[in-house]
């Protein structure tokens, strides 16, 4: 009995965005020798990726954190999953893994995230996973989810982190609340609610258990 021929896959169409033209070079060149998968398009900015993602439709967007001036990576990952039809799936691939950075990438809506560390087979299979809708996390990233979840850290909001990144660089209240355009009065509440959650009373404690907890990028 004769078997009907397989029918060809169809390639994964793929938007790299990275603001290094050295590395999209590269990662085209790597990429062009996979099996079924289509580079459509490559981005400098987050700006640009948003604009591309919605003009050339592509399954997947590999996509770094870190993109210079303008939109960074996160941001431009939640304008580009916003949900509507056909929205690509996010893969970001960056050399960031703290928890904060793992955190707000998968909260904007990625789907998986790789470290640039990883083989060219993983980069592989994590694009065709993703264009699947699937999870793909490096294992250091899916240890960290991991630990994450086995002991969870304090939850500070999007503000309080921001607070707390001014407190590791040093900044006094009044110079906190001109970078972040509040007043000192809510800077000192949004303080307090952090040394609370920290269970700490110093903003050198403060920092300190928040790079222990890997809290800030």
């Amino acid at each position: 009995m004769s078997t009907s021929p397989t029918a060809p896959s169809v390639p994964v169409r793929l938007l790299i965005c990275d603001d290094h033209a050295v590395v999209r070079a590269g990662l085209l060149a790597l990429l062009g020798s996979a099996p079924d998968i289509e580079v459509v398009g490559e981005a400098g900015s987050g700006a640009e990726a948003v604009a591309l993602a919605a003009r050339l439709v592509p399954d997947v967007v590999l996509m770094d954190l870190q993109l210079g001036p303008g939109i960074d990576g996160v941001e431009a990952t939640r304008r580009i999953t916003a949900p509507r039809d056909g929205a690509p799936y996010v893969l970001v691939l960056t050399t960031y893994d703290t928890d904060a950075d793992i955190t707000r990438a998968i909260e904007a809506g990625a789907t998986g995230y790789l470290l640039k560390a990883e083989r060219p087979e993983e980069l592989f299979a994590a694009i065709h996973s993703a264009a699947q809708g699937r999870t793909a996390l490096s294992p250091p990233v899916a240890g960290r989810v991991m630990a994450r979840m086995r002991s969870p850290r304090p939850v500070l909001t999007a503000r309080e982190l921001d607070i707390l990144g001014q407190l590791a660089h040093g900044l006094g209240n009044r110079d906190i609340a001109r970078a972040l355009f509040i007043s000192e009065a809510t800077v000192k509440t949004h303080l307090g609610r952090i040394y609370d959650k920290l269970g700490v009373d110093t903003r050198a404690g403060a920092v300190a258990v928040a790079k222990e907890q890997r809290l800030l990028p």
